[in-house]
């Protein structure tokens, strides 16, 4: 049976150690919070009061609550003040050095039952322990910012670390109505170390110029439901923060992955580390302010300049779900549409689907009857590609392998009128292969739009080296003029959202396989501590083992880092047939 913990110490009353020190009064504990000096500790009691103020103005804390909230902290600027204390937090700055020497004084202050806890993001908890004498009773109690707010905790034991002293946090974090998971001291622990890979691979797209930090942080927000875009993130936690980490977790796994992009350490250099600063990858109305202003790389507005090539009728080769959604999108936004499906068949499956798609939009209340009608009136369906002969725009969107795509492209090569924009829908393959099976190599670009089409925003467009900059421009004028947020990049492996998120699934599952956490804690971490709508178990299984692995197959080849090769546990489920949800079982089993 846990042991019930009643007072609490907290040093370093800054931002994180202030909300540990608010969460742990909130829910009836006693708490004395020591800073260096009285000057922070007054900017300690400051934190906590503007959190608490926010929570009474939001109705979220009575006023009552909030004077007995404080009523419970104690403030002091010496450690003897915890001398009474069953459990200590350390919350200062990413410092072993300073770290260490605090769990030293620590050791000598504090009762030999109590337990000695590092809220350390990244650094080594077995390091900082043996600055005592009591290692077996020191862990890791990393919250996540704010901590008010944010569910989740990691434990973090030590090689040394007594089983009770494990049981006894975990317990208490569960009476603050958190979720702890338990892991294993290594560099990152279990969110961290998955999340700072993926943003650091998005720094990397943004110093090579691949892609504008704009469409890159929309890519992410838009393409995947994030709640924010990597490089605003970053600006959020603190450039100086995140090279530290990733510091540390390339020192102790020596990935390659996790080794800090170099603009991180000049941006670190020059002060520019976030929203602290008033100034990152963007720029803010002020320090510590979130609102962000124009600055030198802030793209200018085109929406109101007219492509040079103008877009009338839209031509769509497919008949699968994909086709289905675009063909909608275009006829919404105005277009005339003509689809190209194998069969006569095929070709009133389609319509029927159409019908059903929009007559669901009309019962919905998100489109009239008289916008239905008019869409259904712009769409034609033929079985003959011939009949696209007078598109301005045709969408290819079949079967993703490389050879029937390029068969398409010669085809369209000889159908379509000169100035036709040719384009297709793939995820993954090179388009420069297709343009080169046309004579008209810079009329070829990339569309992809995401499943379900209607519904998704994002669409990213794709530049060849050979792609007209006009062709660029004009397909994603169309994607405006349909709704979607398109964001541009050039002709990689994975684009923007593939190329980051695929990276993070499979870091995920090496993760697993090396036993370092289990499936429901990955993903408990990453939707409880990282707010993603999905943990990466739950999404792999979703899209299909099958496919995860086919992406990150074509990764790993176009890219050659030793980090993108699949996982093998990834490799052997999609052997055994164990595919994910439509075949019952992938990293979970669906089938009871």
């Amino acid at each position: 049976m846990a042991r019930e913990l009643k007072t609490v110490g907290v040093v370093g009353l800054g931002t994180m150690g202030a909300g540990i020190a608010e969460v742990f009064a909130r829910h009836g504990l006693s708490v004395v919070g020591v800073e260096r000096d009285e000057q922070a500790v007054e900017r300690g009691r400051g934190h906590i009061q503007h959190s608490t103020d926010r929570a009474v103005k939001r109705g979220k804390l009575s006023v009552e609550d909030q004077q007995a909230l404080f009523d419970r902290v104690t403030f002091a600027t010496e450690l003897e003040a915890l001398a009474d204390c069953d459990l200590v937090i350390e919350a200062v700055i990413e410092r072993l050095d300073l770290k260490r020497e605090i769990f030293s004084a620590l050791d000598k202050v504090v009762r030999e039952d109590a337990i000695l806890a590092t809220n350390t993001s990244s650094l080594s908890v077995t390091e900082i322990s043996v600055a005592t004498q009591r290692p077996r009773r020191v862990v890791g109690m990393h919250f996540f910012n704010p901590a008010p707010v944010q569910e989740f905790v990691e434990v973090i034991k030590t090689v040394v670390t007594e089983p009770d002293v494990v049981d006894d946090v975990s317990e208490l974090a569960r009476r603050l109505d958190k979720v702890p998971v338990v892991a294993a001291d290594r560099a990152g622990f279990i969110a961290n170390a998955l999340l700072f890979g993926y943003l650091n691979h998005a720094v990397s797209m943004v110093e090579s110029r691949y892609a504008t930090r704009e469409d890159v942080d929309a890519a992410m927000r838009l393409g995947c439901g994030y709640p924010m875009g990597p490089l605003a993130l970053l600006d959020l936690i603190g450039l100086d923060t995140a090279y530290e980490i990733l510091d540390t977790m390339y020192k102790q796994g020596r990935n390659r992955l996790h080794a800090p992009a170099p603009i991180l350490k000049q941006m670190v250099t020059a002060g520019l580390l976030g929203r602290k600063t008033g100034r990152g990858f963007y720029t803010y109305e002020s320090p510590d302010s979130p609102v962000v202003v124009d600055d030198d790389l802030t793209p200018t507005r085109s929406e109101d300049t007219a492509p040079v090539r103008r877009v009338q009728q839209v031509g769509v080769v497919g008949s699968g779900t994909m086709a289905v959604g675009i063909i909608e999108v275009c006829a919404k936004a105005g277009y005339d549409v003509l689809y190209v499906a194998r069969g006569t068949e095929k070709v009133d499956r389609v319509r029927a689907a159409l019908e059903r798609s929009l007559e669901k939009g009309v019962q919905r209340g998100k489109l009239s009857s008289e916008d239905r009608d008019a869409a259904l009136r712009r769409i034609v369906g033929s079985a003959k590609l011939d009949d696209l002969a007078s598109a301005d725009l045709v969408i290819e969107a079949v079967v993703e392998e490389l050879s029937v795509k390029q068969a398409l492209f010669e085809t369209f090569d000889e159908i379509c009128k000169q100035g036709a924009i040719l384009a297709t829908t793939t995820s993954s393959l090179p388009v420069i292969d297709l343009a080169m099976a046309t004579k008209r190599p810079a009329d070829v670009v990339g569309l992809h739009f995401f499943n379900p089409a209607p519904v998704m925003k994002l669409v990213e467009v794709v530049s060849t080296v050979s792609t007209s900059p006009e062709v660029a421009d004009a397909v994603a004028a169309v994607a405006v003029a349909a709704g979607k947020h398109p964001v541009r990049c050039g002709d990689r492996a994975g684009f923007i959202v593939n190329g980051l998120l695929f990276p993070y699934l499979n870091d995920a599952v090496r993760m697993l396989e090396a036993h370092y956490a289990g499936v429901d804690d990955i993903d408990a971490a990453m939707k409880l501590g990282c707010r993603l709508p999905m943990g990466p178990f739950e999404l792999l299984d979703v899209v299909g083992l099958d496919v995860s692995l086919a992406i990150q197959r074509t990764l790993y080849l176009e890219f050659r880092e030793p980090g993108f090769a699949p996982a093998p546990l990834l490799e052997h489920l999609v052997t055994a047939g164990y595919l994910g949800r439509k075949t019952g079982r992938g990293f979970r089993d669906y089938t009871s």
